[in-house]
């Protein structure tokens, strides 16, 4: 039996993700995420099935634009359970706490809200194959986007099948195994995010900020990074700290050593305790950063990292001279300590800006980026109107998306063609982009 499938949010837009499948008398949800900037997602009330209707609520991992919904969706009553795997687990409750800092429920009713989501929330294993109910079994995969992010098989009575990629990753990622090839699938619901761009190699990617921290030493000024708490800040990390260790890189840098590395600061109270999760969770890593690890030489941690954890050193950093090395949520310059860095010094020649992730339209991170190329070029932070005069910096290689190439490979790797693909999680140009790729290829693209 083939199912219905709802797409209630990240049809045509890349955020909000939020999917129903109405499947064997089952309502099956895979993921709940709010919309940012522009985009936008079918209100609950509108939903085919009323939230206290679902049976299963699945999570492809826990950025807040694939979970960021779901103490909404307990409010208006949902109670059936959670599944995803181990470390999105981990990761839930502390996204969610994070987010709903600035919501208008009370702390007692945000701590309850986290208990319920606690308690109805199970972890996986990876590529093992699951019993749900009614003939429906289902399998995690690896999807190398973010540390927990998953690929959904569901598979009915051995029967007809279908795939939701989740968010995919690029190769090579720090920290992150690959992303696994999946079994066949009828149906392939794919995330198109970057289906019209190519990212930068890795090696690329981490010169290009070997050549900003030099700038920044040379001009002692400051690097501001808008960098996501969940993957992008330990990433960043990771790769900061190899130019500064990794001998490759020396004859490159020959400025940057471990005796004149500027202090890199994570200025978000979530990001630290994100990185602190990552370290525990140090068997879901990839096998490069497991024999750092084991030879002494910790993946996500070095001498000159400064963790600020209270409002009064994130002030006292923002007043201080660089050269500094800033990373600062939000990711899309939405809120949080980064719109305090920016305000300070996007005014100042001697700063550099940095963009390592998607800035979806209508966030102030997209307004910088196209703003800087004009002479004269400002942008609105906390209502205050900002002339760019920082160099702005956008390196597509930090993606934690797959670019159009990693996308069309995953794809071509699954051992027998889908029946149909489904593009979602893409703005209409990257859709349309990727679409035309996979169906000069022989793939049947549903409009």
């Amino acid at each position: 039996m083939k199912p219905h499938i709802h797409h209630l949010g990240a049809e045509h837009c890349v955020t909000g993700s939020c999917h129903l499948m109405q499947l064997n008398g089952l309502n099956i949800m895979v993921d709940c995420g709010l919309s940012q900037g522009n985009d936008s997602c079918t209100p609950m009330k509108k939903w085919p099935v009323s939230p206290s209707a679902l049976d299963f609520l699945f999570l492809t991992h826990a950025h807040i634009d694939h979970i960021g919904r779901l103490p909404e969706l307990i409010q208006n009553g949902f109670k059936g359970e959670i599944i995803c795997s181990h470390p999105t687990k981990s990761l839930l409750c502390p996204m969610l706490a994070d987010a709903m800092k600035f919501s208008h429920l009370s702390k007692k009713e945000m701590e309850n809200l986290e208990k319920i989501i606690d308690d109805l929330s199970w972890g996986f294993e990876y590529n093992q194959s699951f019993d749900l109910k009614k003939g429906i079994t289902y399998k995690l995969g690896r999807a190398g986007h973010i540390l927990g992010s998953s690929f959904i098989r569901f598979e009915v009575d051995r029967g007809w099948s279908v795939i939701f990629s989740g968010d995919l990753g690029s190769t090579n990622t720090p920290i992150l195994p690959d992303a696994e090839i999946p079994e066949p699938a009828d149906l392939l619901v794919l995330e198109s995010t970057y289906g019209d761009r190519l990212h930068e190699k890795r090696d690329q990617r981490v010169q290009n900020l070997g050549i900003m921290l030099t700038k920044a030493m040379s001009n002692k000024g400051k690097v501001f990074i808008p960098a996501f708490a969940l993957g992008r800040t330990q990433e960043l990390v990771y790769e900061i700290d190899r130019l500064f260790t990794d001998s490759k890189y020396h004859e490159i840098f020959p400025e940057l050593s471990n005796k004149n590395r500027p202090p890199v600061f994570i200025d978000s109270p979530l990001g630290l305790n994100i990185t602190k999760i990552y370290s525990n969770l140090s068997e879901y890593w990839d096998k490069e950063a497991k024999d750092l690890h084991s030879h002494g030489d910790h993946p996500i941690d070095f001498k000159g990292l400064y963790a600020v954890s209270n409002y009064k050193d994130h002030q006292k950093l923002c007043s201080t001279n660089g050269p500094a090395v800033i990373l600062a949520g939000s990711g899309m310059c939405t809120g949080g300590r980064i719109i305090n860095h920016l305000t300070a010094g996007i005014n100042h020649s001697k700063n550099d800006i940095c963009f390592v992730g998607y800035q979806a339209k209508g966030t102030p991170g997209r307004a910088i980026q196209k703003y800087c190329k004009y002479p004269g070029g400002y942008v609105y932070l906390d209502g205050e109107k900002k002339f760019i005069k920082a160099t702005v910096h956008t390196l597509s290689g930090y993606s934690a998306h797959a670019d159009q190439n990693g996308l069309v490979s995953w794809v071509e790797s699954i051992a027998e063609k889908p029946h149909a693909i489904k593009l979602v999680h893409g703005e209409t140009k990257a859709r349309t982009a990727l679409a035309s790729v996979l169906k000069n290829k022989g793939y049947n693209v549903l409009d």
